[in-house]
């Protein structure tokens, strides 16, 4: 099936529309940079800020293990339960706005000696927090019913299907440790000794990337190595997570100026195609931008115009959850040795996960079903009475995570 014209899409009245059609502007435009040397520009502050990025995870992992004095399971014992740290990582993205971010943030604590068993449930609970952007995002078509109705069920779909891979996945994890054993296994083939030129390279690459990002986290550790004790990582814990959030918001932003009009063309060029082709446009989008949030905006308020259906536009969110990920495997290479074995078993959780849940979803046809059916039922609730919308938000991202996160620690 071909794509769908979209060349001359209905306006969709409200915010939405006007920030989708804001030209991107990098920030070096306003020290009068154009053409090829502002894109050099460009390309060069991205390799800075990731470089910036590596070295804030591994000052995460060094600050974590000085906080919690090898005694990080005892400190993080709150979150043991599961479910605790599935709402801390629904929690913390919808905060940060951003899974990039939590997940980058676990990678670091696992380095530093936070248990897996913990980590896991947090980047599960980020698969869940990084899907309130894009319904925010159909929130601006709220005065325009059917627009709002068509862009809250395509932001919505993104939501279901996550809480469905979640109830799927989490139990399995609780039971029988799946995504750690199989994420474990693969790490150490990737990185032991026995894993052949795969772990030469991959070694290699953590060494290096160790090595050159080894001054400025030293930098940083000398800075704050006047505050005494275990503070001192506490401090820097969180000068790196300011880090991270700045960083992932810059590079975000200036491949919007480099690469949104080509992540458009991949979008517009496969969604239609076929569902194999809407996953991989998703991922592909998403690791163009380095921003699930990012690809999904830019999808919500095409569906709200009707320039594409929801059967056309739920593959697409899946690639995005897959193309979301590589942010914590680039994070991973803060570290190697033992630690860059352990963090390269966080990230690939991450990666395994939402590959297993497309798998097992998208390939069930009840399964796969399920998404845009609770998607369209909410969506016809939200366009007749708002309130419905606005209970969602507040209610799955907010409300009830903080409520069973303050319940556990009474209990």
């Amino acid at each position: 099936m071909s794509a769908p014209s979209i060349e001359a899409p209905q306006r969709v009245a409200g915010p939405v529309d006007e920030a989708s059609a804001t030209r991107p502007f990098s920030p070096f435009e306003r020290f009068g940079l154009s053409g090829r040397v502002l894109d050099v520009a460009n390309w060069l502050s991205v390799a800075a800020a990731v470089y910036v990025l590596i070295t804030a995870v591994n000052v995460i992992g060094t600050g974590f293990s000085l906080a919690t004095g090898g005694q990080a399971e005892a400190l993080f014992g709150f979150a043991t339960n599961p479910v605790v740290g599935l709402m801390i990582g629904i929690v913390a993205t919808a905060l940060t706005q951003s899974s990039s971010t939590t997940t980058s943030v676990t990678v670091g604590l696992v380095a530093g000696g936070l248990p897996l068993g913990v980590a896991i449930p947090i980047i599960l609970g980020a698969n869940i927090g990084t899907t309130l952007t894009n319904t925010l995002v159909s929130l601006g078509m709220v005065r325009e019913k059917e627009s709002f109705r068509r862009g809250f069920a395509a932001a919505t779909v993104h939501d279901f299907f996550n809480l469905i891979a979640v109830a799927i996945f989490l139990p399995l994890e609780i039971m029988f440790s799946l995504l750690e054993r199989i994420s474990t296994s693969i790490a150490g083939m990737a990185t032991g000794s026995d894993g052949g030129p795969v772990a030469a390279v991959l070694g290699g690459i953590g060494s290096t990337v160790k090595g050159a990002t080894k001054p400025l986290a030293h930098l940083i550790e000398d800075a704050l190595s006047f505050i005494p004790g275990s503070l001192q990582g506490v401090i820097m814990i969180v000068v790196a997570v300011g880090l991270i959030l700045m960083v992932i918001n810059f590079i975000g932003r200036l491949l919007k100026v480099l690469l949104v009009g080509k992540a458009r063309q991949v979008l517009h060029a496969a969604i239609g195609r076929g569902p194999v082709a809407g996953i991989g446009s998703g991922a592909a989008v998403t690791i163009m931008v380095q921003s699930s949030s990012t690809s999904t905006a830019l999808i919500v308020p095409l569906a709200g115009s009707g320039a594409f259906t929801l059967k056309q536009i739920y593959p697409f969110t899946l690639g995005t959850n897959i193309g979301t990920t590589v942010t914590a495997l680039i994070s991973a290479f803060a570290f190697d040795g033992a630690a860059g074995e352990i963090a390269l078993t966080a990230a690939l959780a991450h990666l395994l996960f939402n590959v297993l849940a497309t798998l097992v979803i998208f390939c069930t046809p009840w399964l796969r079903d399920l998404p845009p059916r609770g998607a369209t039922w909410l969506a016809d609730l939200a366009a007749e009475k708002k309130v419905y919308a606005f209970a969602w938000v507040l209610g799955v991202f907010i409300v009830i995570p903080l409520a069973l996160i303050g319940i556990s620690t009474l209990f």
